[in-house]
C-alpha cells in the first residue's frame, strides 16, 4: 500500500491501470457524469472512473447524489461515511458486484478451530515482534498480553508523570467512566475502532467475524484495533492529559493527526490481508459468479451453452487518492 491519503495529483487518476485502493473526499460534492463520478469543490473538479475505485471514503462536508451512489454500487465500489481522516465509521454500503473472496476466506478461517488459532497467534505475534508464539495456547497468549499492556501503562505513566490507577471502562458510558486519563483513552480507542471499521468494511470483510474477540457485531474490529493501541491510543491519551487536554474532541483530533502522520491506513490494509492470507486480487470480482463442483467458480451472467472462459481477477492498485476542498465560507455554508 502507498502512503495514507496519497498526494499524487487527482487528475492523474485516468493513468492508473489497476484499481485505486481508496479515494478520500472531504468538503466536496459528488455527482455522476456518464460512467465516472465527478468530485466538485471550489478549488477543482476531478473525474474519477468508478470502475477504478475499491472504496470511496466520504469525510465531513461531503454530499453525494443518488446517481453517483448507484454508479459506485454497480461498479462494486464500497462507500463508507466516515469522520475526518478516517476517524470514526458512521455507515457503509457495498455494491452487489463486490467480490466476496476476503469474506469467504475470513469465514473459512474463523469456523475451523485450528485455523482460527493460527490467525489469533499471528495477531499476538504482531504485538510481540521477534518472539515465537506459534506454540502458545490462547490462555498463555492472553496472560502475556495482559502483562504487556500493564507494562505499557506503567512506562507511559513514568514518561509523562501522569498517575495511572488502572483501566476503568463502563460499556455504554465509556467517556464518563473513570478519571480524565480513562475518559481520554476511551475516546481515543473509539476513534481507532472507527478507522479499523472503515478499512474492514471497505475491503469487504465482516466486522463481526473475530478471531480473538467473539459474540459482538464488531468482534473483528476489536481484534484489529488491539494491534495498534500500544502505538497510538495509549501513548496519545497520556500525552493529551499531560498537556491538560481532557475532552473527547481532543482525543479524536489527536488520533486523526497521528493516523495521518504515521500512515496507519495502509498498515491496517496490509495487516488484514496478511492475517487472512489472501491476495489483493481476491478482494474484488468482475461480477456475480456461479459455484462449480469441479472448477470452483465460473462467471455468472453468461450463456454457458455457447462457450467457456477462464476468469482473470484484476488486482487492486497500491494507490490512494485524496480530494479535499477548501474550507467552507461560514457565511454561505459552501
Amino acid at each position: 500500500m502507498a502512503d495514507i491519503w496519497w498526494k499524487a495529483h487527482p487528475h492523474d487518476l485516468h493513468r492508473l491501470q489497476d484499481r485505486i485502493s481508496t479515494v478520500y473526499v472531504e468538503r466536496s460534492h459528488i455527482d455522476r457524469d456518464e460512467n465516472a463520478v465527478v468530485v466538485i469543490n471550489k478549488k477543482e473538479t476531478v473525474r474519477v472512473p468508478a470502475s477504478l475505485v475499491a472504496a470511496m471514503l466520504l469525510g465531513p462536508g461531503t454530499r453525494i447524489t443518488h446517481a453517483a451512489t448507484a454508479l459506485l454500487a454497480d461498479s462494486g465500489t464500497a462507500i463508507c461515511w466516515i469522520g475526518q481522516q478516517g476517524v470514526r465509521m458512521y455507515a457503509a454500503g457495498i455494491g452487489p458486484s463486490r467480490g466476496a473472496g476476503l469474506l469467504m476466506q475470513q469465514a473459512h478461517l474463523v469456523t475451523r478451530p485450528k485455523e482460527r488459532l493460527k490467525v489469533a497467534r499471528s495477531m499476538y505475534g504482531i504485538r510481540f515482534p521477534g518472539e515465537d508464539v506459534s506454540e502458545l495456547t490462547m490462555q498463555q497468549l492472553r496472560g502475556r498480553e495482559g502483562s504487556r499492556v500493564r507494562r505499557i501503562y506503567r512506562e507511559h505513566a513514568a514518561r509523562t508523570g501522569i498517575a495511572w490507577h488502572g483501566r476503568k471502562y463502563v460499556a455504554g458510558d465509556a467517556h464518563a467512566a473513570g478519571d480524565d486519563l480513562n475518559r481520554v483513552l476511551s475516546a481515543a480507542n473509539a476513534a481507532l475502532y472507527g478507522i479499523c471499521h472503515a478499512v474492514i468494511t471497505g475491503l469487504g470483510a465482516s466486522p463481526g467475524l473475530g478471531f480473538v474477540h467473539t459474540g459482538s457485531a464488531t468482534s473483528f474490529v476489536l481484534d484489529i484495533a488491539d494491534l495498534y493501541k500500544a502505538d497510538y491510543s495509549i501513548p496519545l491519551a497520556f500525552d493529551l492529559v499531560a498537556d491538560g487536554l481532557t475532552e473527547e474532541r481532543d482525543a479524536r483530533l489527536g488520533l486523526r493527526d497521528l493516523i495521518a502522520e504515521r500512515r496507519l491506513l495502509p498498515r491496517i490494509v496490509d495487516d488484514i490481508r496478511g492475517l487472512l492470507n489472501i491476495d489483493p486480487a481476491e478482494t474484488e470480482t468482475s461480477g456475480p459468479q456461479l459455484w462449480d463442483d469441479k472448477l470452483g467458480t465460473v462467471q455468472g451472467g453468461t450463456s454457458w451453452a455457447d462457450h467457456e472462459s477462464d476468469l482473470i481477477q484484476p488486482g487492486f492498485g497500491d494507490q490512494q487518492i485524496t480530494v479535499i476542498g477548501p474550507e467552507f465560507d461560514t457565511t454561505t455554508g459552501w
